[in-house]
């Protein structure tokens, strides 16, 4: 009878250590996931904040050639100044904040187009060489907020299916783990623009 209860309990001892095992690198491969999701969040946010840190001087530059755009520049500013009030704990990034924060950055990117179509009207301005390099480091800056927007995507949704899948998910629900949001395209974006000549 001793010799039974000594086997059962290594079985039980070995059943309990694999689930445990189990578990801890479940938990360690979202632990790992998160912290992904985290740094590529961190990134989208830099490239934000360049073009943020971009727009006073355009501003500057724009104002000493085109007074007459001053309801331009005043949108643009009060467009800066909410878009950079928006901030997401990169820890617990949802959908409804990453919703908040793109809508937000769109009213950004809406303005500085506005502004920037306005500057046609002024081809000194369009001549002078700091616009120009302004110009061409925020154009610089979109695209790099595109490709760390991608990425956040990909982070994301490779963290959301890993936290997702059975028997994973189970794990998830117990250490609350949460999905996290995508970046989504603007709205009215899935409409081609008009081209006339």
């Amino acid at each position: 009878m001793k010799k039974k209860g000594i086997i059962t309990i290594v079985i039980i001892a070995v059943v309990v250590l694999a689930i445990f095992g189990w578990i801890k690198n479940v938990y360690n491969g979202m632990i790992q996931r998160q912290e992904t999701v985290e740094a590529q969040w961190a990134q989208v946010e830099n490239v934000y904040q360049r073009r943020a840190d971009l727009i006073p001087n355009l501003v500057a530059t724009v104002k000493g050639y085109a007074a007459h755009e001053q309801s331009t520049l005043e949108a643009v500013i009060t467009a800066r100044a909410k878009a950079t009030s928006v901030t997401i704990d990169p820890s617990n990034i949802t959908p409804e904040q990453l919703a908040q924060f793109q809508e937000a950055q769109d009213q950004l990117s809406g303005a500085l187009n506005r502004l920037l179509v306005s500057v046609e009207r002024y081809p000194d301005l369009k001549a002078n060489e700091n616009f120009m390099a302004l110009q061409s480091q925020l154009e610089g800056t979109e695209n790099r907020i595109t490709v760390e927007r991608q990425k956040f995507n990909d982070r994301a949704k490779e963290y959301n299916q890993y936290i997702r899948m059975f028997p994973r998910n189970i794990i998830a629900g117990m250490f609350n783990f949460e999905r996290v949001g995508y970046f989504k395209a603007a709205a009215g974006s899935e409409v081609a623009p008009k081209v006339e000549f």
